[in-house]
This record gives C-alpha cells, structure tokens and sequence, in this order.
C-alpha cells in the first residue's frame, strides 16, 4: 500500500513547492493517505515490540521506528508546505526533528561513550535563532534549544566564527565587534571558553555591534552578545575558503 502512494521521487523533491503551493503535494489525496498509513505503521510498529524484537533484536526495531517517525514528520513538513506555513514555522518543523534524531542517536550510541555533531551555529545554539530570508526576519527555536532541554548539563555547545573569508565575501570585521577582538588575540585559531566573557565587562556585552554579513553567502550569521550563552566555547579562524563542494558562490 505505501510503495503505491509514494509516487514519482521528482513529485517530493520539487523546490518550487516552497514558493508555489500549488506544485506542493502535501495535501494531496495520495499523501492524506499515506501520513494515515504510516500512523498505523507505527501503532503497528509499537503494539507489537515484543515480537518485532525477538525476530530482529532491540537495535533494529529502535532503528525500524526511528525511520517510521521520521517519515510521519517528513510527511507533516510536505502538509505545512502546501498549508502555506510561514517560513519560521517550515524552519522550527526541520529543526525539532533534528533535535529528535540526534536524540536517537544519544540513544543508540550512549554506552559506546560521548556523541559529537557538526552542523552550522544556527541549528546547535541554545537559544532562539533570527535569520533574514528576503525581507522576511524567521525566527524559531534550534535545534540545539530542544537538545538542551533534553539533556540539560550533559549538553555542550562550541559555536564557529571567522574573521575574514574572501571567498565567502567576509571582509574584514568592524572594530570592537566579537570578532575583531577575537581575531586580534594571538595565532591563526583559538579556541576560547564563553564563561570567561572574553575579558569583556557585563554592562558591555549588550552594547556590542554586530559586524556585517556576507556579500556572498546567507548562510552566513555574525557573532552577537547572545552568543555568549547560546555558545558553551567559540573556535575562532582568521580566515577560511569556501570548500563545501557546492557551485562557487556569486556576488549578491
């Protein structure tokens, strides 16, 4: 029954969706139908744990439901996409299904010792995150947000930044900012603990500015004062290339 709902791959995939709603498949009959069928799958999938385990063993059913969810939630996102949800609404969607599978991870790998993630500052922060899409400002709780409600002390965070990037259309940061005092403490990389305020006086922190963004590459979020509590240490480069094996990047 679901390989006969699925569809053509091209159908889910399409990019245009997030823009036209009309070319969402979200709300489809064939999709109404398969988030119905995957509920039952996973009803199925728990009322039945004893017997799936002793015909697999515990890993393979954890891993056999955590797919299950995953697609229930997949298919939630695609019924956002065709309700029109907002783009912070799509974003908070994406980013606490992260927190969800990494818990699984956590799960899984928690006696085999400690789990490292790399994903960009905006999704692993703690607090809220604020990104400019166009002329719209989305805010939405990380992922990171989730985690540390989840795990508490037992989650640590080590934000990213650099000081000059041509490649990414960095240039050079604005005095007093983060990452100019950052990047004037000696050598070419430090990694510098956010409890020590970087020397710098509390009643300073919430003047700080924040340095310009990127003329090339949007992805790209400055340091701020909430960096300090969103961030447990900071690796700071003078500089980086752009070498993410994507197209090179163009001139905004």
């Amino acid at each position: 029954m679901i390989n006969s709902l699925l569809g053509q791959d091209a159908q889910w995939e399409n990019p245009a969706a997030l823009t036209d709603p009309t070319k969402a498949i979200g709300l489809s009959p064939e999709a109404t139908a398969l988030r119905i069928e995957t509920e039952d799958l996973i009803t199925e999938f728990r009322i039945r744990r004893p017997e799936f385990v002793a015909l697999s063993d515990k890993d393979q059913y954890s891993e056999a439901l955590q797919y299950a969810l995953i697609a229930r939630e997949l298919l939630n996102f695609h019924a956002a996409i065709a309700r029109q949800l907002d783009n912070a609404g799509l974003l908070s969607i994406r980013d606490s299904l992260m927190a969800d599978n990494l818990a699984y991870i956590m799960a899984r790998e928690r006696s085999r010792g400690k789990v490292l993630v790399f994903a960009h500052n905006s999704h692993l922060q703690r607090g809220k995150t604020t990104l400019r899409m166009g002329a719209e400002v989305c805010a939405w709780w990380a992922a990171g947000s989730h985690l540390n409600e989840m795990f508490g002390s037992r989650y640590a965070v080590i934000g990213s930044a650099v000081g000059v990037s041509d490649d990414n259309g960095i240039g050079q940061p604005e005095n007093n900012t983060l990452e100019a005092r950052l990047t004037a403490l000696p050598g070419a990389a430090r990694f510098i603990p956010t409890h020590t305020g970087f020397g710098i006086a509390t009643e300073e922190i919430t003047a700080l500015p924040t340095r310009s963004g990127s003329m090339k590459n949007p992805s790209y979020v400055a340091l701020t004062p909430q960096s300090f509590t969103d961030f447990d240490w900071l690796a700071v480069l003078n500089s980086t290339v752009y070498n993410r094996g994507g197209a090179p990047l163009q001139q905004r």
